[in-house]
Parts: structure tokens; sequence; C-alpha cells
């Protein structure tokens, strides 16, 4: 599998040197990880050059082409919350992962954030990158594209960003905030933790790299601005966002005021199908009183929540929480948009499925 950046323009004199840094990348690469997992050369060549020269494109929210299958459906896993070296159930919820993407034949796996604990990545050498991913999710069903959506943002918020992460291992794929055009259905990544005040306020005795994103107001405002745009040029059946903090949530952490304030809106002017996040460390559905939006927590990858830790919110809105972990799985055809969790055994929690022809009732 494979996949490109669109709306990026690539020169001879701007590919010279990511081609060097690329040989570079390669020539590190022990012979155990080109044994074990072989890289396409010439794609592998052609996407970092298309990352690196992504940064002078003229679009913010880059777009990346991920294919449906021959039948035009679209299967995909959602993880948060995971990386913590196998502990916590990790390893065990990867396995029920790699045995229910085998039966489902997923195109990609989406990771809502919180990627590596406790305070991300210390480098680009990190060991903490292979020993809570590439040596955990080993399934050959998982041998997918991982669409990483919000990174860390303590540790060194640029190497989790970096392609050179690629080099060690081809299926991570992580960016601030981007499109996943997959034909049917368009998966919108939003980087949300600029958007929590407490960070900036109060940040405690945590330490967060804000490069990239200062001045902080105009970050936001540019990218509402071009997730607005996007959402409302999109042609898909189907809209999904991805971020890593909650909107609607009955766990731990809650909704976010500030997504409700400034997010929210936008997804519900532009009849967004689903909201997917992480933050919240148990598995839940909330649907809304106020638009058709469903909100999907999927933050189960490793440490759970302690048992009770939920405020139910009303009753017409709750309609599934789950305090342990676990993972889901999203499907999604031209007729339907099916979504199912599942605890760490691999048992179903809770399913739930909407057609097209509901969406254009309801939108109506």
């Amino acid at each position: 599998m494979t996949y490109i950046y669109r709306d990026t323009k690539i020169t001879t004199k701007s590919t010279i040197p990511f081609l060097i840094f690329f040989l570079f990348c390669f020539s590190n690469l022990s012979m155990a990880t080109l044994k074990h997992k072989p890289v396409n050369l010439v794609f592998y060549v052609y996407n970092l050059i298309i990352i690196f020269s992504s940064h002078s494109s003229t679009a913010e929210l880059r777009r990346l082409l991920q294919p449906s299958k021959t039948d035009g459906t679209v299967s995909f896993l959602v993880i948060g919350d995971w990386g913590r070296r196998g502990s916590y159930n990790q390893s065990q919820v990867a396995l029920q992962m790699g045995e229910i993407g085998e039966k489902l034949d997923i195109d990609f796996v989406i990771s809502t954030g919180d990627n590596f604990y406790d305070n991300g990545l210390t480098s680009l050498h990190d060991p903490l990158f292979q020993d809570s991913f590439t040596n955990i999710y080993t399934a050959p069903s998982l041998q997918k594209p991982w669409y990483s959506g919000n990174h860390d943002y303590r540790g060194d918020v640029r190497a989790q960003l970096s392609p050179m992460l690629r080099a060690l291992d081809n299926r991570w794929v992580c960016m601030r905030s981007f499109i996943v055009n997959a034909e049917i259905v368009d998966l919108f990544f939003v980087d949300t933790t600029p958007f929590v005040d407490k960070y900036f306020i109060q940040p405690n005795k945590h330490v967060y790299d804000w490069s990239g994103v200062l001045p902080r107001q105009t970050y936001l405002n540019n990218l509402l601005k071009e997730l607005d745009v996007a959402l409302r040029e999109s042609v898909a059946k189907w809209k999904i966002v991805i971020g890593h903090h909650t909107i609607k949530s009955a766990g731990h952490h809650g909704n976010t005021i500030e997504l409700e304030k400034h997010l929210l809106p936008i997804l519900q002017a532009n009849e967004v199908d689903l909201y997917v996040n992480g933050h919240d460390h148990c598995l839940e559905h909330i649907s809304s009183v106020d638009s058709n939006i469903q909100f999907m927590t999927s933050g189960g990858g490793s440490k759970a929540w302690k048992g009770g830790d939920v405020n139910y919110v009303e009753p017409e809105e709750m309609r599934f929480y789950y305090d342990g972990q676990g993972f889901m799985s999203v499907h999604v055809s031209e007729a339907e948009l099916r979504v199912v969790f599942y605890d760490v055994f691999g048992h179903v929690l809770h399913h739930w499925k909407k057609t097209y022809k509901e969406a254009l009732y309801f939108a109506s």
C-alpha cells in the first residue's frame, strides 16, 4: 500500500538535498530492519521527497491519497493513548487488533494521539519509538499506514513529525493537521492540543514545546479557516474528523470547552458524521441532540482510567461507555458507515451504523 501527497510542487533544485538526506537515513538502517521490514525503495524515496518539499506548498492542510478496496469500501482501526512499551495491556490490545484487522482486511490504522508515554520522544533516536510501536504492533494485518494524529507536545516535538522515523518503520505517518482522501470518505486530522488554554496558562511541572505553533492565535485561526474550507469543498459521501481531545465525553477529562466553542460549530455547519478522539482512557459513544454528529472516544490503547471514573451525560446522548482497554473499527461503504468497539479480548462491546439514506434524511 502506498500513499502520495497532493498540492505540492517539486523541483529538481529542491529535491537534491532531500535525496541526500534520504541516502543518509537509508544508510543508517540496520540489516535486521531491512530484513524484516522491506521498503519499496522507489515509493519510499518519492514519499520522503514529497514530505520535505511540502513545507513550501501553498496548502497548509496537506492531503494524502488512500485508495479504497476494489469493491469501493474502506476499513480501518482506531487506537489512542497507547505507547507504554507493551505494559498496561498494550501488547494484548495489539494482539486483538491484529486478529480483527485480518478479519476486516483493514486498509490502515488511525492513532488519536498520546502516542508515547509519558512525555513523547526525547529525540529521533529514542528507543521508545521501536519499543512502543514497531515491536508491539507486529501482526501482518497491521503492516499498513498508521495515520497518527495529535502528536505529543512534550519532549522533542519535531521528533514524531520527522520523516526520519519512516526509515525505522515505513508505516509511520505523523503530521500536525492533514487530510486523508479515501475516496468515499474524507478523514480530517486536527491538531487539538494548541486549543487547550491550561497547557499555556497552567502547565504545572510539564514542559511543552510550542515550536511551529506560535503565535498561537494565528496558528489556530488559520487551522480553523482551512478546516472549514476543506470540509465545505469535500465531495466525499462521509466526513470524519479526528482529534486527540474530547468534544463530548463522560470520562475523566470530560468535555473540552475550547473545542466546544471553536471547533464544534464548524463540524456542525459542515454536517460531519463522526468526531473521533482519544485523551480519555476509555471507549465511548455519545450522540448529540443538536446535530447528527456522533462522538467516538477510542483512548483504550494501554492504561485505562480506574473503574467507575465516569460522569454520565444526558441519557438521550449517552450510547456507550467502557472504562477498560480496547479499540474500535470503522467500515465505510457507499451505503453505510459502521463502527464497532472491542475490548482487550477482542469481544464486541458496542456497535453502531448509519446508512447514507439516513444521512440525507436527517440533513434535509
